[in-house]
């Protein structure tokens, strides 16, 4: 039951640290911030398991443990100073205005405990990869985990960068990114972490840990369904008229060559 035990211990600290940013939220009428600690919230969660597991350190924990906090790290600096000075987020800000009075008490369980409990669950991979001292050294999995993180990692990052690049130019403004990792997808970053996912859970799986392909499925998911993919692309169908012509010669998230536009006859 040691699993359930640690599992358990770092619900309790998630549940702290989103009560506590929820009341920063309030302080700063801003409830977008909690965007800002999701990959640092995963840093913090694999450390604790890092902690607590009876394993040691094994050359597993401290590989899971650096790529982990590179990625989360990269991720909440990111976004922090991306929505820095600019207020809370559209989405937000429009939960805000349809709540009304109650938003100060529903933010709590709406957006801080929610984004906490996914949290806690997709992390679950973190955790099977560390509680088990065997195998005691890296094993083909392992390996396999490292070039497809690297891959995910050149993807999100590099996908962030270009786009950051690319919207500091004057000349951009309302128009369309479709060169660099933006040919190949309309969405590098959000394929990028997914397959990150997919490297931490085949770490887990080398520790015998399996059934925790909940996690990067999930994550895979609300990437695609929820909260990526498909809420990004409904506003830049209306801000944005030649994302049509975009959309038909490139790949939604997994990368492929561009399609040639049809001929109309």
């Amino acid at each position: 039951m040691e699993f359930i035990r640690i599992i358990a211990a770092s619900g309790a600290v998630l549940c702290g640290l989103m009560t506590l940013l929820w009341l920063l939220s309030l302080v700063l009428r801003d409830a977008s911030i909690v965007d800002s600690f999701w990959g640092a919230g995963f840093v913090i969660t694999c450390w604790v398991y890092f902690l607590l597991t009876p394993a040691g350190a094994t050359p597993r924990k401290w590989l899971l443990a650096v790529l982990v906090t590179v990625w989360g790290l990269r991720l909440s600096l990111h976004i922090l100073l991306r929505n820095w000075g600019r207020g809370e987020d559209f989405r937000y800000r429009a939960w805000r205005e349809a709540a009304g009075r109650v938003w100060w008490w529903r933010s709590l369980f709406k957006v801080f405990w929610l984004q906490g409990a996914l949290l806690w669950l997709i992390s679950t991979p973190l955790l099977a990869a560390q509680i088990s001292a065997a195998p005691a050294r890296l094993i083909w999995l392992d390996w396999l985990a490292l070039p497809i993180w690297a891959i995910g990692f050149l993807f999100e990052a590099g996908g962030d960068w270009q786009l950051q690049r690319f919207k500091a130019t004057a000349g951009n403004r309302g128009k369309l990114l479709t060169s660099g990792l933006w040919q190949y997808t309309r969405h590098p970053n959000y394929f990028g972490d997914a397959l990150q996912w997919w490297g931490f859970y085949l770490m887990a799986l080398a520790a015998g840990g399996w059934v925790t392909i909940v996690s990067p499925l999930l994550m895979t998911f609300l990437l695609v369904r929820v909260s990526g993919v498909a809420m990004l692309e409904r506003s830049l169908h209306e801000t944005k008229p030649d994302y049509r012509e975009y959309m038909a010669r490139t790949s939604a998230f997994i990368p492929w060559f561009p399609r040639q536009p049809r001929e109309r006859g």
